[in-house]
């Protein structure tokens, strides 16, 4: 046995491998500390207050923020790869109307790929290729699949818009207002990295056997459907839609909490003290319901926060105040995990790529449990 071999102790189990070390990794980390996101060195609170989402899916991708000729010649690069093949968007137009968003947002990614021309090029140059082309495509298959699934047509990608603005604007078909788009930008970098998430986690054991990049990503979408990772400010805005009234926030979470029901946007396997990305989204709600005269959304967030922290003491994450963001901002609920992923993509692609860059397969051990030492029957002796 080597000193390597002696080295590797094994580590007692831990249910949902909560502070189980999986991997290293630079792309971002958690200050628990201080409770703050950090990418690739920076803050998010001060990425998410001066950048546009294009800049952070840059860091992310090559490791450092953009100068200015880096950013123009990115921006084009994205702006120019929106558009999806006829033949994808003719397959979208042939799905049950029934489909879920994720379900179509997964099928289209995988169509995209067939027609991707580094599609079975795992290099390095190769995968930052059709990660650029993906994260520009999957506003649009997001977007174009919504609105053939409610009887309209897909609106024309405008490459003269930002990579927020352009999202917005397929999907409503209108320009949309200027605070409008800062806001779907910041959601967007918020929502771009988060470590070694579920879904990340997932994208990097696929591409660990050395399968391709639009599979890992296949996975990572699919892991993110879940409810436990991805549909957490969905449940939330259908909790508030069912609460409908400030004046009866308080007693409605009362009545939830006698029922032992889970409230759905708080507490989080990490953030044990709060989440900074949180408190980011609701003063942007709070700005945008004030605007539109629509402030009852903020104000049943805050209301139940404050019960929640007063019995619980559970901080409230992002998903919660993204929920009532979204719902402002006229986004169907339906689309809320479809959007994450739009914006987690970056992150995803960068874990892909750093994975395939120094990789080693992931076959972790597992504590057995079941019968031994069994005697065998042969067919014709069972009973």
């Amino acid at each position: 046995m080597t000193d390597k071999k002696k080295e590797l102790k094994p580590l007692p189990y831990r249910p949902g491998l909560e502070g189980v070390t999986a991997g290293i990794s630079s792309i971002s980390y958690i200050d628990e500390a201080k409770e703050r996101l950090i990418y690739r060195g920076y803050n998010i609170d001060d990425l998410a207050a001066n950048c546009i989402y294009e800049e952070v899916a840059y860091l992310l991708l090559y490791g450092k923020l953009p100068n200015k000729s880096e950013l123009k010649k990115f921006n084009e690069e994205i702006a120019s790869q929106r558009l999806i093949a006829k033949e994808v968007l003719d397959m979208l137009k042939k799905f049950p109307k029934k489909t879920h968003p994720m379900d179509a947002l997964r099928n289209g990614v995988a169509l995209v790929s067939m027609y991707d021309p580094d599609v079975d090029n795992n290099s390095h140059e190769g995968n930052l290729r059709k990660a650029k082309r993906l994260i520009a495509k999957i506003p649009t298959i997001i977007t174009s699949s919504y609105r053939i699934m409610h009887g309209k047509e897909p609106v024309t990608p405008n490459p003269e818009f930002s990579h927020a603005e352009n999202l917005l604007y397929m999907l409503h078909g209108k320009k949309p207002e200027q605070l409008e788009t800062k806001i779907m930008n910041t959601s967007l970098i918020l929502y771009a990295e988060h470590g070694f998430n579920a879904s990340t986690f997932s994208g990097r054991v696929t591409v660990s056997t050395l399968s391709d990049y639009h599979s890992a990503i296949i996975a990572a979408i699919g892991t993110l459907k879940g409810p436990l990772h991805g549909g957490a400010n969905e449940k939330a805005m259908e909790m508030m839609l069912k609460v409908k009234d400030p004046k009866k926030a308080e007693e409605w979470v009362m009545e939830a909490l006698v029922r032992k029901e889970k409230i759905m946007g708080f507490g989080h396997r990490i953030y044990k003290h709060g989440d900074s990305r949180y408190e980011t989204m609701k003063q942007q709600g709070k700005e945008l319901g004030e605007i539109k005269g629509i402030t009852k959304w903020y104000e049943i967030a805050d209301i139940i926060e404050k019960v929640m922290m007063r019995e619980k003491s559970i901080f409230p994450n992002v998903d919660f105040s993204s929920a009532f963001v979204y719902y402002l901002l006229g986004l169907p609920i339906k689309l809320y995990t479809p959007l994450f992923a739009a914006s987690r993509i970056a992150g995803w692609s960068a874990h892909v790529i750093e994975q395939l860059d120094d990789n080693k397969l992931m076959r972790p051990d597992c504590d057995y449990t079941g019968e031994k030492n069994l005697k065998f029957v042969d067919l014709k002796d069972r009973k």
